[in-house]
């Protein structure tokens, strides 16, 4: 009969106490719930108008240079795009030097609900960033920024 392998208890709470990933995710949702909540009059969420700014240039992006900007995979960016479309918010047309490939555009709506979101978020950021007053927003995002470059070694070579 094989005995079941069992951790101690103590691990995890170390680990619920020191994982980085953990931690992360959990700041991530409370972030999302208190920006979802202030663009909700606007009928958009976080990721929504994050997706509506990565299109606010000059020049319509093409699919990859979005899902990069967002560090989203096409198939996700697709699918967040779809409310948007409808909304009429949102424009993908044909690339005219890729046939193959498609740019993203604000409509004049689009950009409409994009200014009055700015306003939201900088009310809803700047109440963020007051409730890290013991903390260094600017090292924050530094460092967020560090993470999400990092790249994980191989397959076998380490945890979260």
């Amino acid at each position: 009969m094989s005995k079941k392998k069992v951790l101690p208890r103590g691990t995890s709470r170390l680990v619920s106490r020191t994982c980085l990933c953990l931690h992360v995710q959990r700041a991530a949702r409370a972030l999302a719930r208190h920006f979802d909540e202030a663009f909700r009059p606007l009928g958009l969420t976080h990721g929504q108008f994050s997706l509506m700014m990565s299109l606010n240039r000059p020049e319509p992006p093409n699919i990859r240079q979005v899902s990069e900007v967002l560090a989203m995979d096409r198939t996700t960016l697709t699918a967040n795009l779809k409310p948007l479309r409808r909304r009429r918010l949102v424009r993908v047309a044909v690339d005219e030097s890729d046939k193959r490939g498609r740019r993203l555009a604000l409509t004049p709506a689009g950009r409409d609900v994009l200014a009055r979101a700015v306003p939201i978020w900088r009310r809803a950021h700047a109440a963020v960033e007051r409730g890290l007053a013991s903390s260094d927003p600017e090292r924050l995002r530094a460092d967020l920024r560090a993470v999400s470059q990092w790249r994980a070694p191989a397959a076998g070579g380490g945890g979260t």
